[in-house]
């Protein structure tokens, strides 16, 4: 017998989005309907390694990281071809990725937006430049060491993440607005 539990707690940003962030953006864009309202499709978090290529730990360690970071085990993303110069072989493992939807996006967000990036050392902000003319935001960190999960002592490898955040937004205005609503912190 399957019995489905309905999960009642709903995200911050979530509840956020629906009370606030809709009627704002409504107003702002004059939309008639509440369906134009732009929302967050999915997040993206990547992690490409060069090193994995020696050392096949370091790549096991990053999912790890990866893993803790956004409560979701990440696929292994392998070279789609061979480069001598790098003595890469096609299909050999290089990094990882997880596509967060839903609640885990919404907490994910929430967690990137008031602990992680305000952590950052000398931080005034992310380019408002890195739209990609269809509503889509992505970034780069250079450290895993902003998310609170991370270990120092337990860490191998310094490496960065690459963080797309795909909206259903129609243009770059719309989405910066949207992520803006959010609490993303824009450089000036």
């Amino acid at each position: 017998m399957n019995v489905e539990v309905k999960n009642k707690y709903k995200p911050r940003l979530k509840e956020k989005y629906e009370k606030e962030i809709i009627p704002a953006l409504m107003a702002k864009f004059s939309y008639k309907n509440i369906m134009e309202v732009p929302k967050v499709e999915k997040v993206i978090v990547h992690v490409t390694l060069g090193e994995a290529i020696q050392n096949i730990k370091l790549l096991d360690a990053a999912e790890k990281q990866i893993a803790l970071i956004t409560g979701q085990k990440p696929l292994i993303a392998k070279s789609k071809r061979a480069l001598a110069a790098f003595k890469l072989k096609k299909g050999m493992p290089i990094g990882c990725k997880v596509t967060l939807r839903k609640e885990r996006m919404y907490e994910f967000l929430d967690k990137l937006i008031s602990l992680a990036l305000p952590r950052i050392r000398d931080f005034r902000g992310i380019s408002p430049k890195s739209f990609d003319g269809r509503g889509n935001y992505s970034f780069g960190i250079k450290e895993q060491f902003i998310f609170p999960e991370i270990d120092y002592d337990k860490v191998e490898m310094i490496h960065g993440l690459d963080i797309t955040i795909c909206t259903t937004a129609k243009t770059d205005e719309e989405a910066l607005a949207l992520l803006k609503e959010f609490g993303m912190p824009y450089r000036k």
